[in-house]
């Protein structure tokens, strides 16, 4: 089973008690970034294109518990930034686990052997290790040799200590559908209690731009995969109407606040791929927003995003509000052939705003203050710095 029944219950629960409150946004998952510095430098990563300054700063063990708080959304994804260069991330892991959060501690696993025996097993937590694709495949996405046999032991170590282990799988173009399908089955082989799996989003900041797949592009990939996989009981760890939306089969508008992003800068707008802006609390996040200038249709930057953290909340909406669709969905799998489902038009989305340059300055001038204040009030509270 990719997802505990424990975590399927506790989620339930929350998602059933938003809709009878008549809640018209509420979260899903907390994208916690404690810190933006990696131990590696992939191509396709957007998120760590920052000076010294920004990539020593972390977050603190209460600022990680008080937005899990302040969020309230039942599930943690904890990224970065590699999670566990923050020297207090069991910590963090452990505190989370007591308010009952069910965590997805993301990472390269390079080190995880080394760091395993500070947490504690638990059916809160997961490791959810980053693998694209086999040895090679994986190497050359990370822009370092090694990195898929390390990320391998790790998963063997983590599971022979008792922990949960899942996989985290992004797909660039130029994948061909029968190697992702002999990856996936590979997965199942090393017993990993799930895959993750969805396209790349084209960050501003990636090094490589030419490798980020086009919207028909995902589909018709998506279909050929999952067209290999008929019958062979891959575990992955997404619902069915999701998984039916990537192969094309269903007309979905993203659903940003349903993964709200917390990092060393604040809470992010409008989404975890795209920061615009953060404000300070997340009630200023969910009221302060202006939603309906982003997503696919209406911001170009958004045009080909079919991330799984902008649709997986809209699956699971469509999934509360008709689930004879969702179970047939589940029973038969994606449908891999036919008319894809109408798509979203583009030509009235506003233009893109590159506006990183001017967010840097801003959050810098704000730290810079933050330690100014700080020097003359030792004891204010900040984020720590490594």
């Amino acid at each position: 089973m990719s997802v505990p029944l424990i975590q399927k219950i506790h989620v339930g629960t929350y998602l059933m008690k938003q809709r009878f409150q008549g809640k018209k946004r509420y979260p899903l998952v907390l994208m916690l970034e404690p810190l933006f510095r990696c131990n590696l430098a992939c191509a396709g990563c957007g998120k760590i294109d920052y000076p010294d300054d920004i990539l020593n700063r972390r977050l603190s063990v209460e600022e990680c518990v008080g937005a899990a708080e302040e969020c309230g959304a039942p599930i943690v994804s904890i990224a970065g930034g590699e999670p566990l260069l923050h020297k207090e991330m069991p910590k963090v892991v452990a505190e989370l686990v007591k308010r009952r959060r069910f965590i997805y501690l993301c990472t390269n696993a390079l080190l995880l052997e080394k760091k395993i025996d500070q947490f504690t097993p638990s059916p809160y937590l997961c490791f959810s290790i980053h693998l694209d694709g086999d040895r090679a495949r994986h190497d050359k996405v990370v822009c370092q040799e090694g990195v898929y046999d390390k990320a391998v032991a790790a998963i063997k170590t983590a599971r022979a200590k008792g922990f949960r282990v899942n996989v985290n799988c992004t797909l660039f173009d130029g994948e061909a559908p029968e190697h992702v399908a002999h990856f996936l089955d590979t997965a199942m082989e090393m017993g990993v209690s799930g895959v993750t799996i969805s396209p790349g989003y084209a960050y501003e900041r990636a090094p490589d731009q030419q490798h980020f797949l086009k919207r028909s592009q995902t589909k018709q990939l998506f279909r050929d995969v999952f067209r290999r996989g008929k019958g062979k009981g891959w575990r992955l760890n997404q619902s069915a109407l999701f998984l039916d939306f990537l192969a094309g089969n269903q007309t979905y508008h993203c659903t940003p606040w349903g993964n709200p992003t917390r990092n060393v800068f604040g809470w992010q707008k409008p989404c975890y791929l795209l920061g615009e802006g953060h404000v300070a609390t997340f009630r200023e996040l969910m009221e302060e927003t202006d939603w309906d200038r982003y997503g696919t249709g209406n911001y170009e930057k958004c045009a080909d995003c079919m991330v799984h953290c902008g649709y997986e909340a809209t699956a699971v909406n469509d999934t509360l509000a008709h689930p004879m669709k969702a179970m047939m969905a589940a029973i038969r799998g994606p449908k891999t052939d036919g008319p894809m489902a109408p798509e979203i038009e583009l030509d009235k989305a506003r233009p893109a705003e590159f506006v990183f340059e001017r967010q840097l300055r801003h959050n810098m001038d704000k730290f810079q203050a933050e330690k100014e204040t700080s020097a003359k009030a030792p004891g204010e509270r900040r984020s720590s710095a490594a």
